[in-house]
């Protein structure tokens, strides 16, 4: 029998919800609305599809395996040096290469519970041990995150806006956390929402990873940009800790289409402030809605909300998909009667709240 490693034997792949067009012909709805992944509802900027139609390239040759037009659209734009910046197949894959650089069996690491599973599940491959904080009130501990770090510590994530609750932390308690981390262990800031947030007290990753050389920022073009379908992420930090997680970055991760589009994708800034602010109205509509009728969520500063309905997650997600709108189940996400709802159009977010309204007043 073939040897496969007692950890990965655990693990669950990651199951995709069902397809637009299998609903679709499953429920016989010529119309759905998907609001499960928290994808962009206005897709990307014009100049993606302007710079892809403009540059003809020849498929049979490998993509530039240093992305310099990426690096250099981001060097522009953050006004820092190229050897800043890694690039992925996502954000995802960055977390993967940190956690393939960073984690062995000698090492544990320390993440919030519930937030993004990929920490844990790149840990639990590379065999390290995972130590979980519970979230408070949909927030980090960050002082029980603190605490539970010790010589063995190698990685500590920080997802902020979290995700699935979509709370992020405040700069003054990021900065008090950062100064209890020891020098020897990295702390990944992970940021796919970053482009979403209006909170004031929201602090300046640029500025944290100047000062402390163990801190790395995750970003990613798949949620505000609109670009999920391409694949492609990056991380931030000091050249030093970009140099040392670079032999385990694959060659050629970032295929040629993705460079070219989030290159173009990051110049239009005026796409992304119209997105943060149809996200933010359609936000407010939710929460007003939900205090209406007294349904608990969590101050989100994502593209989604978490809403508790009091009962079993996947009644809700099957009620809501027979009428036309996919979100996400609470099971997989540890809150087992909630649902995760992106924030789509005005037009989407109406349609929502009036199903939504249909189904509790049942």
């Amino acid at each position: 029998m073939m040897y496969i490693k007692d950890q990965v034997k655990k693990l669950t792949p990651y199951k995709p919800g069902k397809t637009v067009d299998e609903v679709k012909k499953e429920l016989g709805l010529s119309e759905i609305i998907k609001l499960a992944s928290n994808e962009n509802p206005f897709g990307c900027s014009e100049k993606v599809g302007q710079e892809l139609t403009a540059h003809a390239m020849n498929y049979a040759i490998y993509p530039d395996g240093g992305g310099s037009v990426l690096r250099q659209a981001l060097t522009e734009f953050y006004q820092l040096p190229g050897e800043q910046f890694i690039l992925g197949n996502g954000s995802d894959e960055i977390i993967q290469i940190i956690s393939r650089a960073m984690l062995d069996s000698s090492k544990n690491t320390v993440m919030a519970a519930p937030t993004f599973p990929q920490y844990k599940h790149n840990a639990v491959i590379e065999g390290a041990k995972v130590i979980e904080v519970p979230l408070i009130d949909g927030r980090h501990d960050l002082n029980k995150m603190a605490s539970a770090v010790d010589q063995d510590t190698a990685v500590v994530w920080v997802c902020s806006p979290n995700n699935p609750t979509g709370v992020s932390i405040s700069d003054q308690d990021l900065k008090h956390f950062i100064e209890q981390i020891p020098d020897h262990v990295v702390i990944v800031l992970d940021e796919a929402y970053f482009e979403y947030v209006t909170a004031a007290d929201y602090y300046d990753a640029l500025e944290l990873i100047r000062k402390y050389p163990n801190l790395i920022v995750t970003r990613t073009f798949s949620k505000a940009y609109g670009l999920a379908g391409f694949r492609v992420g990056y991380g931030i930090a000091q050249p030093s800790l970009i140099q040392a997680l670079e032999p385990v970055r694959e060659p050629f991760n970032t295929n040629a289409l993705a460079q070219l589009a989030a290159a173009a994708a990051i110049k239009d800034q005026s796409f992304i402030q119209h997105c943060r602010e149809q996200n933010r109205n359609g936000i407010e509509k939710f929460e007003r809605f939900c205090t209406e009728h007294n349904l608990g969520f969590f101050p989100t500063q994502g593209n989604f909300i978490l809403v508790h309905f009091n009962k079993d997650a996947n009644v809700m997600f099957e009620a809501l998909m027979r009428k036309g709108i996919i979100a996400r189940s609470g099971h997989a996400l540890g809150y087992p009667e909630s649902l995760r709802i992106t924030i789509g159009t005005e037009e989407q977010v109406n349609k929502t709240l009036k199903a939504i309204e249909e189904i509790i007043s049942q």
